[in-house]
């Protein structure tokens, strides 16, 4: 038996998202504070329009969403950012092409409000 088929066995399906928000935002802690904010703020109104998704759905979310926490945790390491891995994944060409337009459009925004923050960082 694998252990992920432990896990869902153990926790209500409600329990398992939450645990994985909670793991993520306390990922999220890791971050430099700009970024923790950005971060937090998008996984909320992700996690909150995801609600009522169908199932799905929900799997894809919850799937994608444990692999950015296993990305993140990988990337962030024990020590913290200042000894960690570049933080962040190249989407290949051939990935956005699998997005809806609603998807592109969030990632248009993320990617807008990520470059804002670093462009305010750079001029402090």
């Amino acid at each position: 038996m694998g252990g992920t088929k432990a896990v869902q066995e153990v926790f209500t399906h409600t329990q398992r998202v939450r645990l994985l928000y909670k793991t993520i935002l306390k990922l999220h802690r890791g971050l430099p504070l700009e970024l923790q904010a950005l971060g937090d703020q998008y996984t909320k109104d992700e996690f909150r329009r995801h609600k009522e998704a169908s199932s799905e759905q929900t799997h894809t979310f919850m799937v994608e969403w444990t692999n950015y926490a296993i990305t993140l945790a990988k990337q962030l390491g024990i020590r913290g950012t200042h000894m960690s891995k570049p933080i962040g994944k190249y989407i290949k060409e051939q990935q956005l092409d699998e997005f809806s337009g609603e998807q592109i459009y969030q990632l248009q925004e993320l990617y807008e409000a990520a470059t804002q923050e670093k462009g305010n960082e750079d001029n402090k």
